[in-house]
């Protein structure tokens, strides 16, 4: 694998690597400080002159994943290295990173993971042909059929493979289909966080950062939404990079290459990777630089900010009037002929598919909610209130629960656009969706358990079911009113960024000239705050805004997929809601007599209460640790799972190695075999179905070594077939 890299990367290659990302981040800085200091003008702006934003009626909690972790299991992985599947224990905490160990006892211990996963970018797979489709395509100068075989032939019926269009892929295999099911949910919620990972709470590094990188992208032609906008600051600038070297480089690689069809892949793909891996490196490295030194100007910034506002806000006005007397009769001309004819219908493509997943998030919330009252009902004891409420606590943040309402998104289709207003793939808003409602049932459960902690005071348990009943009916109103919220912003939002870039596109051949002459009216104090390109750009957005808000609020007003109108204000708001508290209720130790453990370090990591339940297949043993049950894990357990999921921990592991025991003393020997027998002991090895994945190895003591094997066929009675392999040490 060395050879590969090194042969086809050499120290020019590599140099020339280095001077491309060194050039976009230059280019890409002047943006980001440009962008940078118009928005801290417009939080300042913001924060002296105060926002309308909308009331919500749920609570928001700081930090729901706090000593929790998603999950983890033991499934079996490709390792490219020695080109053998082995045992994989996988742990993934409330980072979203994938971590990979050696075994179960490794992560118990506390050693080192054998390497981390940062799932940005990719894209989870459960199938070899779509994996085939990818991997053909990533080399397009050859022949590539679709039938062609993989340089990698999974074991079992049921892969997981994690694909990345510029860095290594991750080979993974269960051995049934249900397991299957959980990890491909659980590693598509793992892309989802990542890939959500620029911080709304950073009200001026992250406005400067995405308004740099879109005018850049615009500056080189494009305009339309962009699917490798995923990860952190230093992920994406690394993916901007990656968007024009890739294909140099692989113009210049891929002819080289020798061997079949299958090794050139494999070649390429970890050639693309050590090429991600050095890049990443420098945007890492580079942007941390960039963004410190905006971070030193911004007290003389914000100082001069708040000593000269009134007079900026008045001098951008007066540019804003001039730019748009020249640019709106244009723009006007482009909004009626080729924008106002299309917007009901982008309208009704977004709206049947997100309406749903959110009503499938209610009819979810729903059920959980009547499940607590129902169990309350059989036993009002307040141990086993707090033992339902914590299992509820964290169902935002089970995928394969949530998993039925992010499919219902996965339906959107805008195959019409992807053309027109350059929209590369539906993914961009399927995912913000799919965040979304992930954010609205966490803030409906938590609001639930606010209002029920808070009923429990001065109240009996005769009226236990009766106050869960009540909260559960105003926590669902309120759910309806910020979903309908929640969805009429995300309309808007996603109209805007599909319409928008469209509109730049046509109006900047012919506008774009004219706004240089506009700058001579801003005073050079100001300039910093005052850039004619977002004035021209604010100029579009306002002109369209209008259309896009008259056609969300008339669906509203038809009460459309159960949408309130902007005047709708629950009878029943309570008041004083905001001043209950945003940290996660601890149900156990309050009422279940559970006192958290004070841990720090590896020791509280690994004693996180884990949010998905394992699996265990009834009858089988659990083979190399397979998504075994991490003792003292409370969990959610699936409505598929039963009572089979709470019994995990009594269960105990098979050992597949059992001595033979010996009846009596032998006595001489007197056959050749019999003396051997002696000099090499028998161990009698009992193993499952041939169909049971054991990659044709066996653990042996240091030293030890095989010599002869001999497989005799036995029924056991009342169970399946099963093999004796005798083992010759």
């Amino acid at each position: 694998m060395g050879d590969v890299i090194s042969t086809n990367l050499d120290e020019g290659k590599r140099e020339m690597i280095t001077a491309r990302t060194s050039t976009v981040m230059a280019e890409f800085g002047r943006f980001y400080e440009q962008q940078y200091a118009v928005a801290l003008f417009n939080s300042v702006r913001y924060e002296i002159e105060g926002g309308g934003n909308t009331q919500t009626q749920l609570l928001h909690r700081k930090d729901p994943l706090k000593n929790k972790s998603i999950f983890s299991g033991s499934l079996f992985q490709y390792l490219e290295e020695s080109k053998k599947w082995r045992s994989r224990f996988l742990y993934v905490g409330d980072s979203y990173n994938i971590s990979l160990y050696e075994s179960k006892a490794a992560h118990d211990r506390g050693l080192h993971s054998k390497g981390v996963i940062n799932c940005a970018g990719y894209r989870a797979l459960t199938s070899m042909e779509e994996y085939l489709g990818l991997l053909n395509n990533s080399l397009g100068d050859t022949k590539a059929k679709s039938a062609s075989a993989p340089f990698l032939k999974c074991p079992t019926q049921f892969p997981l493979i994690l694909w990345h269009p510029y860095a290594r892929h991750h080979y993974f295999c269960v051995m049934t289909e249900k397991e299957q099911k959980k990890w491909h949910a659980v590693f598509q919620d793992c892309v989802r966080h990542s890939n959500n990972g620029l911080s709304e709470e950073c009200k001026v590094a992250t406005p400067a950062f995405t308004d740099a990188l879109r005018l850049y992208r615009q500056a080189k032609g494009h305009y339309g939404t962009w699917d490798m906008m995923c990860g952190n600051q230093a992920q994406i600038l690394a993916n901007l990079v990656m968007e024009t070297l890739h294909p140099e480089l692989k113009n210049l690689i891929v002819p080289r290459l020798k061997g079949k069809l299958q090794q050139r892949q494999r070649d390429w793909m970890l050639i693309s990777d050590a090429v991600c891996r050095q890049v990443l490196s420098q945007t890492k490295t580079q942007h941390e630089a960039l963004a410190q030194v905006c971070e030193v100007e911004r007290p003389r910034l914000d100082s001069a900010l708040r000593t000269d506002m009134d007079q900026i806000i008045t001098s951008k006005e007066h540019v804003s009037g001039k730019i748009r007397a020249l640019v709106l009769p244009r723009i006007e001309q482009l909004v009626r002929s080729k924008v106002q004819p299309y917007i009901h219908s982008i309208l009704e493509a977004l709206m049947e598919p997100t309406s749903r997943g959110f009503s499938e998030v209610r009819d979810i919330l729903f059920s959980e909610l009547v499940e607590v009252s129902k169990n309350t009902m059989n036993d009002s004891s307040r141990g086993k209130l707090g033992e339902h409420m914590d299992k509820i606590s964290m169902l935002a943040f089970h995928p394969v629960k949530m998993q039925s309402c992010y499919g219902k998104m996965e339906a959107l289709n805008l195959e019409g656009l992807q053309q027109r207003c350059d929209v590369s793939s539906p993914s961009v808003f399927i995912q913000r969706a799919q965040v979304l409602m992930r954010q609205q049932m966490d803030n409906a459960v938590h609001t639930f358990e606010q209002l029920v902690h808070q009923s429990l005071d001065g109240h009996s348990t005769e009226d236990l079911c009766k106050t869960i009943q009540r909260c559960q009916d105003r926590v669902l109103k309120k759910y309806d009113y910020d979903s309908s919220t929640v969805r009429k912003k995300f309309f808007r939002e996603a109209l805007l960024q599909i319409i928008i870039p469209y509109m730049l596109k046509q109006l900047s051949p012919s506008c774009s000239p004219d706004l240089p002459k506009f700058k001579e009216l801003i005073f050079e104090d100001f300039s910093r705050f005052i850039l004619v390109e977002n004035i021209f750009e604010e100029a579009v957005l306002q002109s369209v805004s209008k259309d896009i808000m008259m056609a969300v609020k008339e669906a509203a007003v038809q009460r459309r997929h159960n949408l309130y109108r902007d005047s709708m204000v629950l009878t029943n708001s309570d008041l004083n809601l905001h001043l209950l508290g945003e940290d996660t209720i601890d149900w156990a130790g309050q009422l279940g007599g559970v006192k958290g453990e004070k841990q720090g370090g590896e020791m509280a990591n690994r004693k996180r209460k884990q949010i998905v339940s394992m699996i265990h297949l009834d009858g089988m043993p659990l083979p190399y640790e397979s998504c075994q049950e991490i003792p003292g894990v409370d969990c959610i357990p699936e409505e598929y799972e039963g009572q089979a999921g709470q019994d995990l921990e009594s269960k105990k592991p098979v050992n597949p190695v059992q001595h033979v025991p010996i009846e009596k003393e032998p006595g001489s020997p007197d056959g050749v075999n019999e003396i051997r027998d002696l000099i090499n002991p028998v161990l009698e090895v009992v193993e499952k179905d041939s169909s049971q994945l054991t990659n044709g190895m066996l653990s042996l003591e240091e030293g030890d070594e095989v010599k002869h094997i001999t497989t005799v066929t036995d029924m056991v009675q009342g169970s399946s077939r099963k093999y004796n392999s005798v083992f010759r040490l």
